[in-house]
C-alpha cells in the first residue's frame, strides 16, 4: 500500500487545498465537470467537494458506461436473454439496471432466463466452447477502456470457429460525448473538464486537443487518488486564471500522448464508427459509438438475431438524464433517497458502481 499511500498523504492534501484556495480568485467562479464516474466516487469518498473554496463547483458528468446506455438497448438485451436458445453473459453491474415496464436482467434471470455473470470478457470464450448447442451472447458495454477486450474475444472466436459466440455491442466513445456536453453550454455552463483517466490510458491525450480549441475550455487528464484530483483541480484553476485552454496530463504515470497502440490496433481491426448512437440523457450523438465490422458479422448479434419491436419508455419520475448532463445534482431529483435508493433503484445512476446518485447516497447521505 506504500505506493497508494503516497497519493493519499493528508499533509500534502492540506498543502494542495491551501494552494488552490490561495490561487482561486474570489472574483469569479470555477465550474469544473468531472466526466468520469470514477472521479465522482473518489471525490465523495474522500470528501474533496467539502474542502474546496465555495467558488469551485464540481459538476458530475455522463462518464458512467452503465448509466449512459439508453433504455431501448437495455430492453433489447433483456429480450435476447429471455430466448430459450441463448446463454446470456453479462457483467454484474448491468443486472439490476431497470428497463421499461419494471424489467431487468436480474428479474429475467429469476424467471428462468439463462444468464451468466462473468468477471472477464474472455470468460465467454470458455463458455462458448463448453456449450456448442447454445448461442452464447456477450452483452458488451463501456467506453474505450473496455473495448479492446471485446475486440480480442471477437478475433479469438473467429480464429477458433466459435460461431456460436455473439456480441451485442454497445461500446461508446468519450470525445464525442464531451463535445455534446460542451455544445450545451447555455444550460450547463462548464468552465473546464477533469478528463477521464482510464479512457485516456487507451486513447492518449491527443483526441482532446481539438475539443480545447473548438470550445476554449481546458481539460486536465487526472488520476483517481485524492492528491491526483486536487492537483488536477489546481492545474485547471491556473489555466482558467491565465485564460488558457490546453490539454494537460496530470496522470502522466499511466497516460501517454499516443495512448496504448496495441489496444487501439485491436479496436481498429474489429470495430468501425456508427453513424449515430443514442445516449441516455444526451440523445443521439453522431459518430459516438462503435459497431462490429462486416468481416466479423458472424459474431454480431445485431446481424444474427432478430430485434424486438417493442417501444421502450423511461420512468417519468427518474431524472437520471438531467444528472448525466450536469443540469441537476442527484439530491435535486424528486425521488432521490426516498422512492429511489440502492435497494430499490429506479434509474441507472443509482445502480451503477460509477453512478453519481450511488456516490451521493453512499458517501453524502447524512442519514445512511
Amino acid at each position: 500500500m506504500k505506493y497508494l499511500d503516497e497519493f493519499r498523504d493528508p499533509s500534502l492534501a492540506k498543502k494542495l487545498i491551501a494552494t488552490i484556495t490561495a490561487e482561486a480568485s474570489d472574483k469569479r467562479s470555477y465550474r469544473l465537470m468531472e466526466f468520469c464516474g470514477g472521479h465522482t466516487h473518489a471525490i465523495f469518498r474522500y470528501g474533496l467537494h467539502q474542502v474546496l473554496p465555495k467558488n469551485i463547483e464540481l459538476i458530475h458528468g455522463p462518464g458512467c458506461p452503465v448509466c449512459v446506455l439508453p433504455i431501448a438497448r437495455l430492453d433489447q438485451a433483456i429480450s435476447y436473454a429471455r430466448q430459450d436458445d441463448i446463454l446470456f453473459c453479462s457483467f454484474g453491474d448491468m443486472l439490476r439496471v431497470p428497463g421499461s415496464q419494471q424489467q431487468s436482467l436480474l428479474r429475467a434471470k429469476s424467471e428462468g432466463a439463462n444468464i451468466h455473470i462473468i468477471a472477464s470478457a474472455t470468460d465467454t470464450l470458455t463458455i462458448a466452447e463448453q456449450h456448442p448447442e447454445k448461442k452464447v451472447l456477450f452483452f458488451a458495454i463501456g467506453f474505450e477502456t473496455t473495448t479492446p477486450p471485446t475486440a480480442h474475444i471477437i478475433q479469438q472466436a473467429a480464429e477458433r470457429n466459435l460461431n456460436n459466440l455473439l456480441v451485442y455491442n454497445n461500446h461508446v466513445l468519450t470525445p464525442p460525448a464531451i463535445r455534446a456536453i460542451l455544445d450545451t453550454q447555455e444550460t450547463i455552463n462548464v468552465d473546464a473538464l477533469i478528463g477521464p483517466a482510464h479512457v485516456s490510458t487507451i486513447i492518449g491525450t491527443e483526441p482532446y486537443n481539438q475539443l480545447c480549441k473548438d470550445f476554449n475550455r481546458p481539460i486536465v487528464i487526472t488520476g483517481f487518488e485524492p492528491l491526483d484530483i486536487l492537483q488536477g483541480i489546481l492545474m485547471l484553476v491556473r489555466q482558467l486564471n491565465d485564460q488558457r485552454a490546453n490539454v494537460e496530463n496530470q496522470y502522466s504515470r499511466a497516460v501517454y500522448t499516443e495512448g496504448n497502440k496495441k489496444a487501439l490496433t485491436f479496436m481498429e481491426e474489429v470495430f468501425e464508427l456508427r453513424e449515430t448512437f443514442e445516449w441516455r440523457g444526451l440523445g443521439q450523438i453522431p459518430h459516438s459509438a462503435l459497431k462490429i465490422k462486416p468481416r466479423y458479422k458472424k459474431h454480431d448479434a445485431e446481424k444474427q438475431l432478430k430485434p424486438t419491436t417493442t417501444r421502450a419508455k423511461e420512468n417519468k419520475a427518474c431524472a437520471c438524464g438531467d444528472v448525466l448532463r450536469g443540469i441537476i445534482k442527484p439530491n435535486e431529483c424528486k425521488i432521490y433517497a426516498t422512492v429511489c435508493t440502492p435497494d430499490n433503484p429506479l434509474g441507472a445512476c443509482m445502480v451503477s458502481s460509477e453512478g453519481a446518485c450511488a456516490a451521493h447516497y453512499q458517501y453524502d447521505q447524512p442519514n445512511v
